[in-house]
């Protein structure tokens, strides 16, 4: 019992970083439209570095000689279908209120949250040292990506308050895969084997497919510059907190 209240509290407070974006709220709308499109650069960044430099390595890790490249095409092919579904169910004629990429991008987030609650209940049930620094290394890594989502949120068309809102209440998810890797601790590293490299795939679906496009759309030299030195500023943090949190 002593490891799944580790494992809830930890989990809460990893869902709570989703808080990040409250401080866009303070700002004015014209400043906030100026720097959505470097938010979202900044995600792309995070989740290319993310998956290729976090997830991936791990699931090689973790596999013992499992199919993972083919993981990462089943999680690829799964969200372009997924986006498609949306596509045809939110865009109409050619209208579309709300970008189809938000909706990815809150899928995304969603596998990627829960596979991270799977990571720190396995953590908590080998030793609670081991949680507490596994819990730190995720934080780590949420703070710039949580963001660049709520920037990805914005830019898609929703507003603040909604977003703040979507964004924790996918945060949550966190939570539940702790508490799901709790409730299959004999089970859950076979669980994670999968889930990992089927979250990089959808990353860098997101990121290649989504995200990247809509910077390109930027036509002003100093700008598109601007937008891709974020773009890699993205990944190097990945990098960083790769290297100082080996996870």
């Amino acid at each position: 019992m002593i490891s799944l209240a580790y494992i809830v509290l930890t989990t809460f407070v990893i869902a709570l970083i989703a808080f990040v974006g409250v401080f866009t709220l303070a700002m004015k709308e014209h400043l906030l439209n100026k720097i959505l499109l470097v938010l979202v650069s900044l995600s792309a960044g995070a989740l290319m570095g993310g998956a290729f430099l976090h997830l991936l390595p791990e699931a090689v890790e973790s596999s013992e000689g499992g199919d993972i490249l083919g993981f990462v095409l089943v999680g690829f092919i799964l969200f372009f279908i997924i986006e498609k579904v949306l596509h045809w169910r939110h865009c109409h004629k050619g209208k579309c209120d709300v970008h189809t990429f938000q909706y990815m991008n809150l899928i995304g987030d969603s596998v990627h949250n829960f596979i991270d609650g799977l990571i720190i209940a396995a953590s908590f049930i080998v030793s609670i040292p081991l949680g507490i620094t596994t819990t730190v290394a995720i934080a780590a890594h949420e703070i710039p990506q949580e963001i660049g989502d709520f920037g990805v949120l914005i830019y898609g068309g929703f507003e603040k308050k909604k977003a703040i809102l979507l964004n924790f209440a996918v945060a949550l998810t966190v939570v539940i895969g702790g508490i799901v890797g709790y409730l299959i601790s004999n089970s859950v590293e076979q669980a994670v084997v999968f889930l990992i490299p089927f979250a990089a795939g959808g990353f860098i679906y997101i990121a290649a497919t989504d995200l990247i496009p809509e910077i390109k759309k930027e036509l002003n030299i100093k700008k598109s510059m601007a937008t891709m030195l974020v773009f890699i500023c993205g990944i190097l943090i990945m990098w960083l907190i790769k290297i100082v949190f080996g996870g």
